[in-house]
């Protein structure tokens, strides 16, 4: 009786062009699953900071960078106008950060944090540490994760770029 050797696994198959189209082989499906999961741990460890994870972000840019316009900090997070509008809005409205038009630039809007957004930041301190808990991965890892991402996400700018009509070469 003759035996089928078992494939090795350690040599790699080709993959079928139809198999590109199953669900659990797509990078983006990946991806936003992650970041799914990601919302709803972010969801229950910012709830005592009464933030959002948007809101969360826009306080991240004012504390790193102080004093912005509103353009720049919509450019730190890849976010338009209309989007970054309502959050910036909520925001004020809840007493974290201040709005006001520029002395220098009438059509541009500055955007600061007040007092108690300065202050929210020293309870935000435990916010990574208790998402990097929540990976299981080390830091090591999370290093590595995070500026493959980065790799990622310029190639995928650089694509979109060159495929966008008069922009590419």
């Amino acid at each position: 009786m003759t035996t089928t050797p078992a494939p090795d696994p350690s040599v790699q198959q080709p993959v079928r062009d139809e198999d590109f189209l199953r669900l659990d082989q797509q990078i983006c499906f990946s991806l936003n699953a992650a970041s799914r999961a990601f919302g709803g741990v972010y969801r229950v460890v910012l709830k005592d900071l009464g933030l959002t994870y948007p809101q969360y972000l826009v306080m991240l840019v004012l504390w790193e960078h102080g004093e912005l316009p509103v353009k720049k900090v919509g450019e730190h997070l890849r976010l338009d106008s209309g989007t970054l509008s309502p959050l910036l809005k909520r925001l004020e409205t809840a007493g974290l950060v201040r709005r006001e038009r520029s002395a220098r630039d009438e059509r541009s809007v500055v955007v600061g944090l007040t007092n108690e957004g300065t202050a929210m930041r020293e309870q935000a301190l435990r916010v990574p540490r208790r998402i990097a808990a929540a990976t299981t991965f080390e830091l090591d890892e999370i290093l590595e994760l995070r500026a493959r991402l980065d790799k990622l996400t310029n190639a995928l700018d650089a694509a979109a770029l060159a495929e966008t009509p008069g922009c590419g070469t």
